[in-house]
């Protein structure tokens, strides 16, 4: 299959299952060349990368063992590699304060490091409904902050943003059809229990557009936005670093040198 061909592959199976199947049978769990790809939804352009937690390694990441903030792809990246990994995918996953920390809920290696911030206040975290992304062995969820607090889950990995997107297949109540705030944007959905959606729009779109192209789009019932402008990805040979970050989601691999 030449370069052309396989992309096209790529577009006409994302949002059928086929990669999913192609991901199944015909590739390791972390073949670059197959999680991410290009979408286009009423004329915006978005990235979309399909992570399957169950085969795949995914973590949240935020501070070094010594405290400090990664901060950047570039610095988690070399703080892998000396661990012998190797960050293969990464993105900007839920929002921070000045000092690069999570302002919500936060949940590292099963360790709670921020407990829920069920506040009230300004600015997108607090458009209420906000919610969590969360993994929890082999199995991925979004759900709104208070049903999250409720279930019980003893997540593994856990990070809270806001607003939701979508919940149980409705578009936030909040958000307008005719909003003029257009900013490029990320976040992520639940496509099943092991199948999440990360998206990045590479062109500037409302909150009810972004919110329309997981649920209509990617088939997300429930989805969550993690930032705007500082929107960031590393994926190949991109690896955005125009503004700081606070946590990082990753899918990372053995690195070449510790597989030799």
């Amino acid at each position: 299959m030449g370069l052309m061909d396989g992309l096209d592959f790529i577009r006409r199976a994302l949002f059928t299952g086929g990669l999913l199947a192609a991901l199944a049978s015909n590739a390791p769990a972390w073949a670059d060349e197959e999680m991410c790809a290009p979408a286009v939804y009423e004329n915006a352009n978005y990235t979309v990368c399909t992570v399957d937690v169950s085969r795949m390694h995914v973590e949240l990441f935020s501070a070094a063992p010594d405290g400090t903030p990664y901060g950047s792809f570039a610095a988690l990246s070399g703080s892998l590699r000396e661990r012998g990994r190797e960050l293969v995918f990464g993105m900007n996953a839920g929002m921070y304060d000045e000092a690069l920390k999570p302002i919500g809920l936060y949940i590292e290696a099963g360790k709670r490091m921020k407990k829920a911030n069920t506040r009230d206040g300004y600015g997108n975290f607090h458009l209420k409904p906000n919610g969590v992304f969360y993994i929890a062995g082999n199995k991925a969820g979004v759900m709104e902050t208070g049903a999250f607090l409720r279930s019980g889950i003893a997540a593994d990995y856990a990070t809270q943003s806001g607003p939701m997107l979508v919940v149980n297949g409705a578009i936030h109540p909040k958000f307008g059809r005719n909003s003029t705030s257009f900013k490029k944007r990320n976040g992520v959905g639940v496509v099943n229990g092991t199948t999440a959606v990360f998206v990045i729009s590479e062109d500037a779109v409302t909150f009810y557009d972004f919110a329309r192209f997981f649920r209509d789009k990617a088939g997300a019932r429930n989805a969550l936005f993690f930032d705007g402008t500082i929107s960031s990805l590393h994926y190949g040979a991109r690896s955005d670093g125009f503004f700081p970050l606070g946590p990082i989601v990753a899918v990372t691999k053995p690195s070449v040198e510790a597989t030799q």
